[in-house]
């Protein structure tokens, strides 16, 4: 595979957890002028945390808010100055459908409102005026974030399919922590993000194993995790990095996406199963596409695919072996 710092033998060429239990999370590792950092039995692609200013503080937010946005549902990035308005419409909607698309619309209003303070807060600084935490400025805006936060549990993923809480709470702990702090929790979700796309991978080469058909769909789903891990820990900013990673874990996902079972090495499973095989594949690239991009786990999706795979599973084992084994 053609991925940046295919090098780092310490990853094993691409598989990130590590045997070596003695390993304290933060332990971090120098490969060829790279720096990796060690959290949850990850090696992840280590990026210094910016001087802990309030202009750094601005910037983060402002990326973190525009990450929330674009990992959700449509319709909800509220503007700050229809706070009043979006909070009216939710108090006095009583459909449950509704209602939690109004709270939705709110706490994307609530997070716009909080960034609007914190950007006068930080242009106010540069002028010269002092604001401290105490100040009613500081007080609103945090209370914005942490009522958007509490809202973004009605929040859904932009498939539809669950919330992520912890994307809601990412500006808010960018507001109220140290950015060194912050940081630290990043890595430590991109982990648990890691963790999932291997659970997901594992999975489906366990369920898809019965068949014959499928016999060379490994190296598949092995090389687009692999790249979706790259695209997990890379952020947006790193360009060297990013004009690899990012063709490569698009590409991956396509040749994934584009897989088609082998008949010739089965003519004994239903059609109608192989066909459901292919298409519970593109399912489950797609989890993995979501997981990477958000950089956060997806349990409830999960889940869910995780049993659809157990399913087939079952059914790829009732075809009788002694019939498979003749071909």
């Amino acid at each position: 595979m053609n991925f940046a710092c295919n090098s780092t033998t310490f990853r094993q060429g691409g598989v990130w957890a590590t045997e070596d239990g003695a390993l304290c999370d933060g332990t971090k590792r120098s490969v060829e002028g790279q720096e990796f950092v060690f959290y949850e039995g990850y090696w992840i692609r280590y990026y210094e945390p910016p001087e802990d200013t309030l202009v750094a503080r601005k910037k983060l937010i402002e990326s973190l808010t525009r990450r929330t946005f674009h990992h959700t549902e449509p319709g909800i990035n509220t503007p700050g100055k229809a706070l009043d308005g979006a909070r009216k419409h939710y108090e006095r909607e009583t459909d449950p459908r509704k209602k939690r698309v109004n709270a939705a619309m709110l706490a994307g209003a609530l997070f716009n409102r909080a960034t609007d303070i914190f950007n006068a807060i930080v242009d106010l600084n540069a002028k010269g005026v002092t604001i401290d935490r105490s100040n009613e400025l500081m007080r609103q805006c945090g209370q914005c974030f942490k009522e958007a936060l509490e809202l973004g549990r009605q929040v859904k993923h932009y498939s539809g399919q669950e919330g992520i809480d912890e994307l809601w709470g990412e500006p808010f702990r960018a507001f109220t922590a140290p950015i060194e702090q912050f940081y630290r929790s990043r890595y430590i979700k991109v982990a648990q993000a890691m963790r999932n796309i291997d659970v997901i991978a594992d999975h489906i080469k366990c369920a898809y194993s019965p068949s014959p058909a499928f016999a060379e769909l490994d190296w598949y789903i092995d090389h687009f995790a692999t790249a979706a891990k790259y695209e997990c820990e890379t952020m947006r900013s790193d360009a060297t990095n990013n004009f690899v990673i990012w063709p490569e874990f698009v590409s991956a996902g396509e040749l994934m996406e584009e897989f088609r079972c082998s008949s010739k090495n089965d003519s004994i499973t239903p059609s109608y199963l192989l066909e459901h095989g292919e298409s519970l594949l593109v399912e489950g690239k797609k989890l993995i596409e979501w997981v990477a991009m958000a950089r956060v786990p997806m349990p409830v999706s999960t889940n869910a695919y995780l049993e659809k795979c157990d399913s087939l599973r079952v059914a790829l084992q009732r075809i009788p072996r002694a019939a498979q084994s003749r071909f």
